[in-house]
């Protein structure tokens, strides 16, 4: 009976000291999820500071929480204490090398140091990890960022091919298109960013800052009538962007001193001849005038002989002789383009005109 007591007793002392423990262990957890959740909370908010004390205090009742120790490296992080929250991120890491969110603190703060290599490790990794809630959306977000530093770092090719995985994976919504046109334009991939503008346009069709990206793309590849159609368009809607007005003027000199087009006329034509004609001849005599001599070539102006064959092709630049001779429009236009490439570097800045000349001659280069 003393036997059967003793253990019925430590039965009971058992089930007591089980019942306590849990008791504890739950008001430990209560108490750290309380402290997590003002630590969110602040950090949402970004008060740093308060929330590095909250999570640090919601540590001291779970110690080696993952969540709980993230947090924390974030809010770190947000105090620009980077070598404390990298002591954190790496220990997370080795815990679970595939965690999204972990790969891509890492990440941002070894782009802070300029690693690039260890940057984009840690970026390949997060985009291709597992993520908690929207996948696609983090993933998503994640490529944006390697993408943004991938410009920044100067990697242009990389950019560009982050951007149409990027671009292929795009939902309807206007704003993420428009999103990755700018981008496409900061990795001078006017082609897509063209495409990705016209694809935010189904839906918002007036948008003034997509119309005159469209028109900066189509501007860059030359495609001067659509170029117009977007930017005459997008100065209707913002009549105060100075910039796309400026281009604006461009596109339309372009259009006008371009004797190439396949709707002029032979007499529109040749009228045009005349006028850029005349325009190279007062920026290649305007610049050898300034060289002070045309007898020499130096370093900084453009061959005296340009202006002298200028000069004694001159005469024969008038519409009867452009009339009678239609293969003088070429060679009129050849001698036009060679002066505003030969001017473009080392004569100063371009008129109007002049810059509308070099386009049209890059537009035709090769022809």
């Amino acid at each position: 009976m003393i036997v059967a007591l003793l253990f019925a007793l430590a039965v009971v002392s058992f089930v007591a000291v089980t019942g306590l423990s849990r008791l504890y262990r739950a008001q430990q957890e209560s108490l750290g999820n309380r402290w997590f959740t003002r630590g969110v909370a602040d950090l949402e908010q970004q008060r740093f500071a308060q929330a590095v004390s909250e999570f640090r205090t919601a540590l001291l009742y779970s110690r080696d929480n993952y969540s709980y120790q993230r947090n924390l490296a974030e809010a770190l992080i947000g105090l620009k204490r980077t070598d404390e929250a990298y002591a954190y991120l790496i220990n997370l890491w080795e815990r679970e090398p595939e965690n999204g969110l972990v790969n891509r603190e890492l990440a941002r703060i070894a782009a802070q140091k300029g690693d690039t290599e260890q940057a984009l490790r840690y970026y390949y990794n997060s985009i291709y990890a597992t993520w908690p809630g929207d996948q696609e959306a983090e993933r998503r977000k994640t490529r944006l960022e390697l993408i943004e530093f991938l410009l920044k770092i100067g990697a242009k090719t990389q950019a560009q091919s982050e951007l149409i995985a990027l671009a292929a994976n795009l939902g309807n919504d206007p704003s993420q298109h428009a999103g990755a046109g700018d981008l496409f334009l900061q990795a001078q991939d006017y082609q897509h960013a063209l495409a990705e503008y016209r694809l935010s346009l189904k839906s918002e069709h007036h948008n003034p800052a997509v119309l005159a990206g469209a028109g900066l793309a189509a501007f860059e590849l030359g495609r001067y009538d659509l170029a117009q159609r977007y930017i005459q368009e997008a100065v209707a809607a913002n009549p105060n962007d100075a910039e796309s007005a400026a281009r604006l003027k461009t596109t339309e000199l372009v259009l006008r001193l371009d004797p190439f087009r396949r709707q002029l006329s032979s007499a529109q034509r040749n009228r045009v001849v005349i006028e850029a004609f005349a325009a190279a001849g007062e920026r290649v005599n305007s610049c050898s005038a300034g060289a002070g001599s045309t007898d020499a070539v130096d370093q900084t102006k453009p061959p005296g002989s340009l202006a002298e064959a200028w000069t004694k092709m001159r005469p024969k630049i008038n519409e009867r002789s452009l009339q009678r001779d239609p293969d003088l429009v070429e060679t009129a236009m050849d001698m036009v383009f060679r002066i505003e490439r030969q001017t473009a570097s080392v004569c100063g800045a371009p008129t109007d005109t002049d810059t509308a000349l070099l386009l049209i001659s890059k537009l035709h280069e090769g022809n």
